[in-house]
């Protein structure tokens, strides 16, 4: 398993000062979600727990670092949660698993700077059911942040909302996040008439 470029991850209690995990989702509506989520790298669990209380199905959250799966876990069962399901998985290289057309929300936090977005986007694209969304995430390039890639590799929303039309998702809207005010928010879907095949030869 390879690990994507600078995605190294500080200490758990520097990692959730940047972040108002739950108004993220609820900006990002992944309240609303109808089916599974999925997470693209679920780091410490900073955005799966609170999704769990947010939603009936299951959160499907993926991470290359088996030490991010456990902490997940770890938090997951001290809140008495039945509905978050993590694995170590290589996504990037392999997947996530999941069916065509089956999940109903998509969560790509702060990972598109990764060698190879739009595969990975065209990945979320295929797992989505049609009208499914993608809540999308990253630091902002305008200010100094305290964390986030370095500025060559650090994408803006406008190149992000590129790439996912590329890989098959339509665009939904940007959305402020005051609520953490170092990223800029974004909402793609997969529109009712992509089809798997076509989200998998998008490019």
């Amino acid at each position: 398993m390879v690990k994507g470029r600078e995605s190294g991850m500080p200490v758990e209690s520097q990692w959730g000062a940047f972040f108002d995990p739950a108004c993220v989702l609820a900006k990002l509506d992944c309240a609303g979600a109808i089916g599974d989520v999925i997470e693209f790298g679920c780091g410490y669990g900073t955005f799966t727990i609170p999704a769990a209380h947010m939603i009936e199905s299951r959160v499907l959250a993926f991470d290359i670092e088996p030490e991010m799966v456990a902490a997940t876990v770890a938090k997951a069962s001290a809140a008495d949660l039945s509905n978050v399901f993590a694995e170590v998985r290589d996504f990037v290289a392999d997947g996530c698993g999941v069916p065509d057309g089956e999940a109903g929300y998509a969560m790509l936090f702060n990972i598109l700077h990764i060698e190879d977005p739009v595969g990975l986007l065209r990945e979320a694209c295929r797992a989505l059911a049609p009208g499914g969304k993608a809540g999308i995430i990253h630091w902002r390039s305008d200010l100094e942040t305290p964390r986030g890639p370095s500025a060559p590799i650090r994408p803006s929303a406008e190149q992000c909302r590129s790439w996912g039309e590329r890989a098959g998702l339509e665009f939904v809207r940007y959305e402020p996040l005051a609520c953490c005010s170092w990223h800029w928010g974004m909402i793609m879907r997969r529109s009712e008439d992509t089809e798997p095949s076509d989200a998998a030869q998008s490019r």
